[in-house]
């Protein structure tokens, strides 16, 4: 394992070392990336000089639930970016090659990628996060902060099983399905407001077939005070158990892989 990690921090190294011989096309990125957050931002705030909440949520709880879904999600795109663009190593043949190497399949698809300029988006959620626990009336205690924590690592799990669910079905069809996007993409832009807002039938869906929910919704109840069981602290961890099927699908599409012969 630790020889595992330490293999994945030189492919790091390597693909970081690479980016900074570019180091305006890095900055200018980063900064794109922050700006395209900050339209989001935006559209917040004009949103909430009109109408002062929007179904019992303050502008400073929705920007606190935004800001965590946004670094949840850079966090995942950060590091799991090797499998979102995982369609061109199946597409030109490359995962031959993968598959011939001692080191396993993830470990390689994983340091193939690594997308640094995401900083940009994660600055952009870290602003905002500071800024809705300054202003956001919440009374921070040990049991929100470890909340805070845990939604983190669980939304970071879960985007990333999103991931592998997409690169586990570029084995079939040699390239990417868009309709992904609306799991991992359209997640980061509606999960900027609390997910009840959009109804019931929305909130089943993200709870028991991909548990958005349990790393958004749930445990932001227990931060603001709406409930008070301690058991709303540990369901982000149990998120993390739905990248066991996102695996089983990786497996079984790395089982039946077909060289597209290019």
């Amino acid at each position: 394992m630790i020889k595992k990690l330490r293999l994945y921090r030189h492919y790091i190294s390597i693909v970081v070392r690479g980016m900074m011989q570019y180091k305006v096309s890095f900055f200018l990125t980063s900064l794109g990336q922050f700006l395209v957050s900050f339209n989001v931002f935006l559209g917040i705030y004009f949103l909430f000089q009109r109408f002062h909440q929007v179904k019992g949520y303050s502008y400073s709880e929705v920007l606190l639930c935004y800001a965590v879904v946004l670094m949840e999600f850079s966090l995942a795109e950060m590091w799991a970016r090797g499998f979102d663009t995982f369609s061109g190593i199946v597409r030109n043949g490359e995962f031959d090659r993968v598959l011939v190497r001692p080191q396993g399949e993830i470990l390689q698809v994983l340091g193939s990628r690594f997308e640094l300029t995401r900083l940009g988006r994660m600055f952009q959620a870290v602003v905002m996060l500071i800024y809705a626990i300054a202003t956001a009336q919440i009374r921070w205690t040990a049991g929100r902060v470890i909340t805070l924590v845990f939604m983190m690592a669980g939304g970071m799990a879960v985007f990333a099983g999103l991931f592998l669910v997409y690169a586990a079905l570029c084995f079939f069809t040699l390239d990417g399905l868009e309709f992904m996007n609306v799991l991992t993409d359209g997640a980061r832009e509606y999960g900027k407001y609390p997910l009840d807002i959009y109804g019931k039938r929305v909130l089943r869906f993200a709870t028991f077939i991909v548990p958005y929910s349990l790393i958004q919704y749930y445990p932001l109840q227990y931060i603001l005070g709406h409930v008070s069981s301690p058991v709303y602290i540990f369901l982000p961890l149990l998120a993390i158990l739905f990248l066991l099927p996102c695996y089983g699908l990786w497996r079984f599409g790395v089982r039946h892989y077909k060289s597209s012969g290019s």
